[in-house]
């Protein structure tokens, strides 16, 4: 009966080695560590690790730890709230950024429409109104200076635009 136990031992003790290779293959190849996987690349019955708790526990941590190769491209919660904050910001700024030249945008074009409208005074049209008020305000001076008796009215200081100079 001995021999029968020894034999017994030997064979699950091949069946230890082979489900730990297993599990350090997966793990090293990246891949998907489950109790499945595992029995299927070991070629052992689900029950042989149910009866070694042991290496249930290690299939299990296994699964759950990172695998070597994701270590260095490991993505935090942390990291990806700091990148959200990032592009809110960003969003916000851009958005800000819109509004600024929009509204430039259509001063802008307000301007060009009314000018070339004809609605708004050109800038002919504005000096001569201008020239206009003084002249009329002279007229008045004169006005009030010839019922005083006083004839002191002066020429226009400068010629209207586009008029003979007297």
């Amino acid at each position: 009966m001995t021999s029968m136990s020894e034999g017994r031992s030997e064979e699950t003790t091949r069946r230890r080695e082979r489900v730990l290779k297993a599990i350090a293959a997966a793990v090293g190849a990246g891949e998907e560590v489950t109790v499945s996987a595992i029995t299927r690349a070991a070629r052992v019955d689900r029950s042989f690790l149910y009866r070694h708790r042991d290496l249930l526990e290690r299939i299990h941590a296994a699964a759950v730890a990172p695998s070597p190769a994701s270590e260095a491209a490991a993505v935090t919660r942390a990291s990806l709230q700091a990148d959200l904050a990032n592009a809110l910001e960003r969003n916000s700024r851009l958005t800000l950024r819109v509004r600024q030249l929009e509204r430039r945008l259509s001063e802008s074009l307000g301007e060009q429409v009314w000018r070339d409208s004809g609605l708004g005074a050109s800038v002919d049209i504005d000096q001569l109104q201008r020239q206009i008020t003084t002249l009329q305000q002279q007229v008045v001076i004169c006005r009030t200076s010839s019922t005083n008796g006083r004839k002191t009215c002066k020429q226009p200081e400068r010629p209207i635009a586009n008029s003979p100079v007297r």
